[in-house]
């Protein structure tokens, strides 16, 4: 097997004990055993991953998204995990987006206004920098989201 799939393997097997086994059988419709199969390091199995379906659906159920955060850690990435689960319907879609994105960025040029005032952008303006343009990173996914539902 190769480094990357013990890697995967580690990080399956602790998305489903988080989950707890037999909830996890019910959201992905895998049994005991096949579910067993996609974390388990006996060669017999090296090759069998849990398909890409099921992880989504344990990781909806989960704190924190064990496999997405080892692909990302796997090809360099990293992500930014947000609790507050942009992909459950909205009303408003791209309007809403829209008024969204300028109330964030007249916030972050605000912060930014006051960061720059004595010349010198604190670690502590710098945190606050970086969270609203997080922020405003996370409208935009939002608005790119909502784009791609009303485009078909």
């Amino acid at each position: 097997m190769e480094a990357f799939g013990s890697y995967l393997k580690k990080h399956t097997e602790a998305l489903v004990k988080y989950v707890g086994i037999e909830p996890a059988c019910e959201m992905t419709g895998k049994s005991k055993a096949t579910l067993g199969r996609y974390y388990s390091d006996h060669d017999e199995h090296s090759e069998r991953f849990m398909p890409i379906d099921a992880v989504v659906h344990l990781e909806r159920k989960a704190s924190y998204p064990h496999v997405t955060s080892a692909l990302a850690e796997l090809n360099g990435g990293a992500i930014s995990f947000d609790e507050r689960r942009p992909n459950a319907k909205r009303s408003g879609g791209v309007n809403a987006d829209v008024i969204a994105l300028s109330q964030r960025f007249a916030m972050l040029m605000s912060e930014y206004q006051q960061s720059i005032e004595d010349g010198i952008i604190t670690m502590n303006e710098a945190k606050r920098l970086l969270k609203e343009t997080t922020q405003l990173q996370q409208v935009l996914i939002d608005m790119k989201l909502h784009l791609e539902d009303e485009s078909g």
